[in-house]
C-alpha cells in the first residue's frame, strides 16, 4: 500500500491536492482521466470513472490536422522519401 501525507493548496476559488506519481501509479490513474469524488463520513474517496469507448465519428471529430501533422500520406514526397 502506498501512502502519502499531503498539503491542501488554494487553486483559484477551489482547493487542490497533487497526487504523487507512486500513488497515481498504484491507483492506475493517468492524466486527463475522469474521477468521481465522494465524501463518506470524514473520508474523501476518489474513484476512477470508466472511460467510454469512442465511436469512429467521435474519434474523427477530435482529429485536428494542425496538431496531428496533417495528411499522413502525402501525395508527393515532402522530404527524402524514396518511392
Amino acid at each position: 500500500m502506498t501512502e502519502a501525507v499531503l498539503d491542501i493548496k488554494q487553486w483559484g476559488n477551489n482547493l487542490g491536492v497533487r497526487l504523487p506519481a507512486a500513488v497515481a501509479r498504484e491507483a492506475k490513474l493517468h492524466v486527463h482521466q475522469r474521477v468521481r469524488v465522494t465524501v463518506e463520513g470524514d473520508q474523501v474517496i476518489i474513484t476512477p470513472v470508466a472511460d467510454a469507448a469512442l465511436t469512429l465519428a467521435q474519434r474523427l471529430a477530435l482529429f485536428d490536422p494542425v496538431r496531428h501533422g496533417g495528411e499522413v500520406m502525402a501525395a508527393t514526397p515532402v522530404g527524402a522519401e524514396r518511392w
